[in-house]
C-alpha cells in the first residue's frame, strides 16, 4: 500500500517545496539527545515535601542500547543523582552539564546492544516556579484559608526538573510513578490509583498505574485539597477536580467532557484509551493556561470552573473551547505525537481547528466559524511582517521551542487546516485523519505522514498543497480583475505575496485553493490557483466574492469595478464573507496596496449590521484608528464618527440583557460598551460610573457580563483614590477570574503616575505569574502612554523577571513595546541586551520591533487620510 500511495502521488504534477519534510522515521528526527540508547519504560518514585520544598527520589529506568557505547546521555536540569547504576551493579560517573540540561553517564567498558537497566537516586527542590517542572501553587481558599498543592507542568522540556529522563518527545515510553505525600492530599496523575499505603508521620504512599507509551511532557502530577465531581461517557471514567468547596464549579466542564469524548471518538475512529479522563482546576497560578497531559489534563481554574454568581458569557464559550482543544490533544499529540517540535503545529493547530469544530457541533448557535475571522486576522498580522516564519521552522533548543507555540502555531495551523479540510470535504478528511490516528497510535509523526494519510483518502495530492503553506512563510494574495464583454465578466485571477512592513519580502508561490462565489447565490466555483486563472460569469456587474465563506487562508484584492459591485450587495453576503471583505480592505491599506477610503466606504452600511463577527472586527480597526489618532486634531471628529457608527446597534443591544436574548448578544455587549468608553462617549462613561458606585454598595447590582467593561472604563479615568480602590477590591476578590478583571482594569489606566503603580505592582505577590504578561501588553496598548509603559517595565524588569517562568521571560520587554510607535523605544529594544540573551529572545524582540516599525508607517499614513474622508464626508 505505501509503495501504491507513493506512486499515485508521484504521478501528479505538483512539486513538492524544497522545504518539505519527509514522513518520520527516528533516527532522522531533529534533538539534542543522542540516539544510541532509547527507554522503554520508567518506574519513578518520589518524595516532594511541601513543607521542606524539598525533592528526592528513586528510578529504574528500562532502555535499549543501539549501538554499544561506553557513555549514556539524558536530561537533567536543577537536580543532583546521588548514585546510578547499570544493571543493578556496574556503578556508572555522572557529569551535569547545566547549560545544556544534561546528565552523562560514564561507564568502565562499553555498554553491549541490548536489554539494559540503569537505576537513579537523584534530589532536588520544589519551586514556584508556574511552568517549569513540579512546583509548589500557594493559594487562598474562598474562605480566605492559605493552602499549598503541588503541581506539574512538563511542556516542552520540563519533565527533566522532576526525574533525569530522555526529555524529548520521540523517546517515547510508558511511566509507572508513585509519589509520597501527605495523606490528606488528593493525588492525581495520568492513570488510575493502584494502591496507597502509610508512609509514616502523617504520609502516604500513592501508586498510579502503568502508562501506554507516551512522551515525558505528557507525564503529571498534581496533589493538593481537592474534591471532585464524577462522571461517565463511552466507557470512560470522567473526574473534574477543583480545589476543596468549589467543585460544583466544574460541573459545566464536566457537562462539555461527557459530550465532547464520545464525538471525538467517533470522529477520530480510534477510542480514547486510558481507562479514565480527568479535568483539573488550578488555582490562579499556572502559567501555561491549559495542558493536555493524557488523561489528566490541567487547566487554570478560571478557564474550567464556571460560577453563575460571577461568570459571564465568555467564560462559558472559553471553558466550552477549551476543554474541547485539550482534549482533541488526546488524540493529536497525546496518542500520536509531533516527533520534534518543529511540528509542534502538528499537536497545535490541529486541536485549535478541532475545539472550534466540536464547540461548532454542540453550539451551533454561537456562530463559531464566522466568529473565526479573528482568529484569522491575528494570524495574518503576523504571518506578514518579516519576523514570521513558517509552520515547520527549525528548532535548535528549549527557548525556540517556547517561542514556537505562537498564532503561526495555532491560528495559522488552524486556518491551514480548516482550508484543507474545505477542499477535499468534511467527510474525506474525517477519513484521513482516521487513517493517520490508526497508522501511527502511540508514535511519532511529521506533516508528511498527515498529508500522505488525507491524499489516500481524498486521491488528491494534498502534500503539494499544504506545503506550500506549511514549509514557508507568509500569506497569498489573490488579485481578481474583471472586464465586461458583451455582458458576460470575464474574471482573472493572479496571486502575490501579501507582505507588510518588507521592503525586501522573497518571492513565493503557492498552489491556492479558491472558492469563488457570487452575493446572493453562493459558491459558483472553486480552483486551485497556480499562478493565473481565468473563469467567466454572466452579467458585467455580478457581484464576485473570492475565499467564500473565508475558509481559505489567503487575502484578497479586487479591482474598483468589483469592489464596487460587492459594497452595493453588501447586505447579500453571509457574516463570514462581510467580516473576510472588511478585513481585507483594511489591512490593503495597512500594506499600502489600497487607500484608507476603500475601507472607510465600506462602513455606512454598518448602520444595519447586526452580527458579532462583522462588528468584533470593525470594533478592533475602530479602535486601532483611534490609537494612530493619538494627539492629532483628527482624534476628536474621528471619535465622533465612530461613536455615531457604533450607535445603532448599541441602542439595539442596551446596557441590560433582554429576555430571551441570544449568546452571542451577551457577548457583543461588553464589547460594544468598552470600545465606546475607551472612544470617550460621556453618556457610556457616565453610565460605567453609576453602575461601578452601585457595585460598591451592591455587588449583585452589576451582571458579570458588565463587570470587565464597566471596571475598564472606571480604571481609565481613575483618580489615585479610585485606582486604590480597584487595587484593594482585586485583592479581596476569591476568584482567578474576578481578580483577572481588576488586573485587567488597572492597566487601562490613563495616568503615567498610574501606569507606573501598576508596573511596580506586578513585582508583588498578588498578581499571579501567568496574568502578567496580559497586564503588561493591555497596558501597552491601550493606553494613550505607550511610552511610560516602556520606560517603566525596562525599569522595573530584572524584579518582574523573576517572577515569570522561563517560557515567558523573554516576552515582558517585547510585550512592553507592542503599543509603540517610537523610533527610540524600537532602537532601545533592539539594544537591550536581554533582546539578545537566546535564540527565543531574538524571535520575540524581532516581533516587537516589526509592530513599533508597522505603527509608525502606519500613523503617517492613517491621520492625512482619515482626516480627508472625514471632511469629505461632513464628519470634520
Amino acid at each position: 500500500m505505501k509503495w501504491l500511495l507513493a506512486a499515485s502521488l508521484t504521478a501528479l504534477s505538483f512539486p513538492l517545496p524544497a522545504g518539505a519534510e519527509a514522513p518520520f522515521r527516528f533516527d532522522s528526527t531533529p534533538g539534542q539527545l543522542p540516539k544510541t540508547v532509547t527507554p522503554t519504560s520508567y518506574v519513578v518514585d518520589i518524595v516532594p515535601d511541601p513543607n521542606t520544598l524539598t525533592l528526592t527520589g528513586h528510578e529504574t529506568i528500562d532502555l535499549t542500547v543501539r549501538t554499544s557505547t561506553d557513555k549514556m546521555v539524558l536530561n537533567d536540569i536543577d537536580l543532583a543523582i546521588a548514585d546510578a547504576k547499570l544493571d543493578g551493579s556496574e556503578p556508572a560517573t555522572v557529569a551535569l552539564d547545566t547549560r545544556a540540561q544534561t546528565a552523562t553517564l560514564s561507564f568502565a567498558h562499553p555498554v553491549p546492544p541490548g536489554p539494559h537497566r540503569i537505576e537513579l537516586d537523584f534530589r532536588g527542590t520544589l519551586k514556584d516556579t508556574p511552568a517549569a517542572g513540579l512546583y509548589y501553587d500557594d493559594y487562598k481558599t474562598e474562605g480566605g484559608s492559605q493552602k499549598r498543592m503541588l503541581v506539574s507542568q512538563f511542556e516542552v522540556a520540563d519533565a527533566r526538573r522532576m526525574f533525569p529522563c530522555w526529555d524529548e518527545p520521540v523517546f517515547k515510553a510508558t511511566f509507572r510513578l508513585s509519589a509520597v505525600l501527605p495523606a490528606d492530599f488528593t493525588a492525581i496523575s495520568n492513570m488510575p490509583i493502584e494502591s496507597r499505603t502509610p508512609a509514616g508521620a502523617g504520609r502516604t504512599k500513592v501508586q498510579f498505574a502503568t502508562t501506554p507509551r507516551m512522551s515525558t511532557y505528557l507525564l503529571a502530577l498534581v496533589a493538593g485539597d481537592m474534591r471532585a465531581l464524577d462522571g461517565h461517557a463511552a466507557n470512560t471514567a470522567m473526574h473534574a477536580y477543583a480545589p476543596a468547596g468549589e467543585q460544583d464549579q466544574a460541573g459545566y466542564a464536566l457537562s462539555v467532557e461527557q459530550k465532547v469524548l464520545p464525538y471525538y471518538n467517533e470522529y477520530f475512529g480510534v477510542p480514547f484509551p486510558l481507562p479514565k479522563l480527568d479535568l483539573i482546576a488550578i488555582p490562579g497560578n499556572y502559567a501555561a493556561g491549559a495542558m493536555e497531559n493524557w488523561g489528566a489534563i490541567t487547566f487554570v481554574d478560571s478557564t474550567m470552573l464556571f460560577d453563575p454568581t460571577t461568570s459571564d458569557a465568555r467564560t462559558r464559550e472559553t471553558i466550552h473551547i477549551d476543554v474541547a482543544h485539550e482534549m482533541a490533544h488526546q488524540w493529536s499529540g497525546d496518542l500520536v505525537t509531533m516527533a520534534w517540535w518543529n511540528d509542534i503545529w502538528l499537536n497545535e493547530g490541529f486541536a485549535t481547528w478541532m475545539q472550534f469544530k466540536a464547540t461548532d457541533h454542540f453550539n451551533p448557535s454561537w456562530e463559531i466559524w464566522p466568529r473565526q475571522h479573528a482568529a484569522r486576522e491575528a494570524a495574518m498580522g503576523q504571518d506578514a511582517v518579516p519576523s514570521t516564519h513558517a509552520i515547520e521552522q527549525p528548532i535548535h533548543d528549549v527557548s525556540q521551542a517556547n517561542s514556537a507555540f505562537d498564532v503561526i502555531s495555532y491560528q495559522k495551523g488552524s486556518q491551514v487546516i480548516r482550508m484543507i479540510e474545505d477542499w477535499i470535504g468534511p467527510d474525506v478528511f474525517r477519513d484521513g485523519m482516521r487513517r493517520y490516528m490508526k497508522a501511527h497510535a502511540y508514535s511519532s509523526t511529521t506533516s508528511a505522514d498527515l498529508w500522505a494519510a488525507l491524499s489516500a483518502a481524498s486521491g488528491k495530492n494534498v502534500a503539494a498543497v499544504a506545503n506550500t503553506f506549511t514549509s514557508q512563510p507568509g500569506i497569498p494574495l489573490v488579485v481578481l480583475s474583471r472586464q465586461c464583454d458583451h455582458g458576460t465578466s470575464n474574471l482573472t485571477l493572479a496571486q502575490e505575496r501579501f507582505t507588510i512592513h518588507d521592503p525586501h519580502p522573497a518571492p513565493l508561490h503557492w498552489l491556492v485553493p479558491v472558492t469563488i462565489g457570487v452575493a446572493g447565490r453562493g459558491p459558483v466555483q472553486r480552483i486551485l490557483l497556480d499562478g493565473k486563472a481565468s473563469l467567466s460569469l454572466p452579467g458585467c456587474d455580478t457581484p464576485v466574492k473570492a475565499n467564500w465563506g473565508e475558509n481559505g487562508y489567503y487575502r484578497t484584492q479586487y479591482d474598483a469595478p468589483s469592489l464596487q459591485s460587492l459594497a452595493a450587495h453588501y447586505a447579500a453576503l453571509g457574516p463570514a464573507d462581510r467580516a473576510n471583505l472588511l478585513g481585507d480592505q483594511f489591512e490593503l491599506f495597512v500594506a499600502d496596496r489600497q487607500s484608507l477610503a476603500d475601507y472607510l466606504n465600506l462602513l455606512p452600511a454598518l448602520k444595519a449590521e447586526t452580527d458579532i463577527a462583522v462588528w468584533t472586527d470593525t470594533l478592533n480597526r475602530l479602535r486601532t484608528l483611534d490609537r494612530l489618532t493619538r494627539g492629532t486634531p483628527t482624534r476628536a471628529p474621528f471619535r465622533a464618527y465612530a461613536q455615531s457608527l457604533i450607535a445603532p446597534e448599541f441602542a439595539r443591544i442596551g446596557w441590560d440583557a433582554k429576555p430571551g436574548e441570544s449568546f452571542l448578544d451577551a457577548l457583543l455587549r461588553p464589547e460594544l460598551i468598552q470600545t465606546l468608553g475607551q472612544l470617550g462617549d460621556p453618556q457610556v462613561i457616565a453610565e460605567a460610573d453609576r453602575r461601578f458606585a452601585a457595585f460598591r454598595q451592591n455587588p449583585s447590582s452589576l451582571a458579570p457580563n458588565l463587570r470587565e467593561p464597566v471596571l475598564a472604563i472606571v480604571a481609565h479615568h481613575a483618580s489615585a483614590a479610585t485606582y486604590d480602590l480597584l487595587r484593594k477590591m482585586g485583592e479581596q476578590a476569591t476568584s482567578t477570574e474576578e481578580k483577572t478583571r481588576y488586573f485587567a482594569a488597572m492597566a487601562s489606566a490613563e495616568d503615567p503616575t498610574l501606569i507606573a503603580r501598576t508596573v511596580k505592582y506586578l513585582e508583588g505577590d498578588q498578581v499571579p505569574s501567568n496574568s502578567i504578561l496580559r497586564v503588561v501588553f493591555s497596558a501597552s496598548m491601550n493606553s494613550d502612554n505607550p511610552d511610560t509603559v516602556w520606560a517603566d517595565v525596562q525599569k522595573e524588569g530584572p524584579a518582574i523577571r523573576r517572577k515569570l517562568a522561563p517560557l515567558t521571560q523573554d516576552i515582558l520587554l517585547p510585550a512592553a513595546a507592542m503599543g509603540s510607535s517610537n523610533p527610540e523605544v524600537a532602537e532601545a529594544l533592539r539594544n537591550d541586551p536581554l533582546s539578545n540573551d537566546s535564540a527565543g529572545a531574538r524571535i520575540w524582540a524581532a516581533r516587537a520591533l516589526d509592530a513599533i516599525g508597522t505603527q509608525v508607517e502606519l500613523k503617517n499614513r492613517a491621520q492625512p487620510a482619515l482626516a480627508a474622508w472625514l471632511s469629505a464626508n461632513g464628519a470634520g
